[in-house]
């Protein structure tokens, strides 16, 4: 199948960069169909001048979930905040209609700025910048709503209108499911290519369903997966440290799945309540508490996604 159609197209699509796009019979029904009738036909010119603006940038990571609710973005900022020990990281915010990641990594007050290079991304730290649509709202109570090609647009400019420094890591904390953002972002990287994906769950059946589609479209729109992490395996006492199920993975949780569907567990993070604490003050977990269970097991992922990408 080819990269650019949609993991939930039609059996008989005729492609987004097609003429007939969303206008085609076989497109009738199409989740997509409004998108790809409304975007421009044939090959985006600007995917050239993203790949030219991020060829500085070596490694592109996906961090997906199949349900809300499942820890993504706090997963993305904790991420990005231990890679940025050693590397050069850069986060991209495309939860367009959630963008929590500002307050989760202590820069909900900062500003865009702009230069003749473009706009200038939020930095964190020396290594750690951000760009996000929730800098650009005038108030934190402010809703996006926005339909697909607009959500489209704010995305291709965070990659091509971004003075992007040179990166190591560039992570994009998406929204739940398979939507517009994701098939814009896997369009928009087709020539700079993308690393792989980090898909986060937690242990019950519910989630655990969702997960496979996000598989799925991985592997329709040719993203390579990295491995699942699943979030919320049990949940650490803050007095004892002593470490208890809270969602009891009835069919097996994620490592079942895993060895069903041959993707690598990169690990289990267990819910400790310092977590919250963490990403309320915007602080990095792992260094506010660094001998928790959920610590260690964070570390324990970034070795391995670090090794996995670096190989």
């Amino acid at each position: 199948m080819s990269t650019n159609i949609p993991a939930d197209a039609n059996e008989h699509c005729p492609g987004p960069e097609s003429a007939s796009a969303g206008k085609a019979a076989g497109c009738e029904g199409c989740p997509n169909q409004e998108i790809c009738s409304t975007q421009a036909s044939g090959p985006d010119p600007d995917i050239h001048l993203i790949s030219e603006r991020l060829q500085q940038t070596h490694h592109k990571l996906l961090i997906l979930s199949g349900k809300g609710g499942v820890g993504k973005s706090t997963f993305t900022a904790q991420l990005a905040f231990a890679l940025s020990q050693a590397h050069e990281v850069g986060v991209v915010d495309i939860d367009i209609c959630g963008p929590s990641l500002p307050k989760i990594m202590g820069v909900e007050r900062e500003d865009i700025h702009r230069s003749s290079n473009g706009w200038a991304p939020v930095f964190v730290s020396d290594s750690l910048s951000l760009m996000s649509i929730g800098f650009m709202l005038p108030d934190e109570e402010s809703a996006v709503i926005w339909r697909g090609p607009k959500k489209n647009g704010i995305i291709k400019q965070f990659l091509r209108d971004v003075d992007w420094p040179p990166l190591d890591f560039m992570l994009f904390d998406t929204p739940p499911g398979t939507s517009d953002e994701h098939l814009s972002v896997v369009q928009l990287l087709r020539d700079s290519g993308i690393t792989g994906a980090v898909i986060l769950t937690t242990p019950q059946e519910v989630a655990l369903q969702d997960v496979r589609k996000e598989i799925d479209f991985c592997r329709k729109a040719n993203v390579p997966i990295i491995g699942l992490v699943e979030n919320m395996s049990g949940f650490v006492c803050p007095g004892c440290r002593h470490e208890s199920p809270i969602f009891p993975p009835t069919t097996g949780g994620a490592q079942a799945l895993c060895s069903e569907l041959g993707v690598p567990l990169l690990g289990r993070i267990p819910l400790d309540p310092l977590i919250g604490r963490a990403c309320d003050f915007g602080e990095s977990f792992a260094e506010s508490s660094p001998t928790s269970p959920a610590a260690h097991a964070l570390s324990e992922i970034v070795k391995r996604i670090t090794k996995t990408t670096l190989e």
